[in-house]
């Protein structure tokens, strides 16, 4: 069935070597609900709990391939969820920091994740504000949906650094920002997504 979603992946233009093999190498089941284990290598979001959704395989490879991360890029994930993102982003050999607002879901996605031998930081706290004493990072990827960009994040990446983050209210246009100097971004825009909204503050 991973296989499949790999073929899948392929066929809907995903390119990148070091994201499909990632994607094929990471259990996506081992982050699903015991009752929708059936439905693990299907191209659909399922709920996690908390009102959240674990993304679709497409969006995923999309998001992470438009990262564009490299073994060894320092990468901060804003909304852990599941862990899946992150787990493949550790598969693709980076250095991932991550953090997730829902207590329930951080420590489901810590015990999970080092369960798996995966060696990912975790924090408890507030998106919006990222990571400033771990700062600068490499790259930066965004898995809720916000309606705008918060200030932190373009501060905390370091110069020559990806943002990627779904924007909007009702859809969300996926955003890459490329920070060309201190104050300086080139700003694409790609395809309309569905996120759960990107929330303030940790609960």
């Amino acid at each position: 069935m991973r296989r499949k979603m790999i073929e899948d992946l392929k066929s809907r233009d995903i390119k990148d070597v070091n994201v499909l093999n990632a994607m094929l190498e990471v259990p996506r089941h081992f982050f699903f609900d015991s009752s929708f284990l059936q439905f693990a290598y299907e191209d659909n979001a399922f709920p996690i709990g908390f009102d959240q959704t674990i993304s679709h395989p497409y969006t995923v490879a999309f998001q992470s391939e438009l990262l564009n991360a490299k073994p060894g890029c320092k990468v901060l994930e804003i909304g852990t969820g599941s862990g899946y993102q992150a787990a493949v982003l550790f598969k693709m050999g980076c250095n991932v920091y991550t953090i997730e607002r829902f207590k329930g879901l951080y420590q489901n996605a810590k015990r999970e994740l080092s369960s798996l031998f995966y060696s990912i930081k975790l924090f408890h706290g507030d998106g919006y504000l990222g990571l400033p004493d771990e700062a600068p990072f490499d790259r930066i990827i965004v898995t809720a949906g916000a309606s705008y960009v918060p200030k932190p994040l373009l501060e905390q990446l370091s110069v020559g650094g990806i943002l990627v983050i779904p924007v909007g209210t009702k859809s969300h246009i996926m955003t890459v920002y490329i920070k060309k100097s201190e104050k300086d971004f080139e700003k694409i825009e790609y395809n309309d997504f569905k996120f759960v909204p990107f929330l303030r503050e940790k609960s």
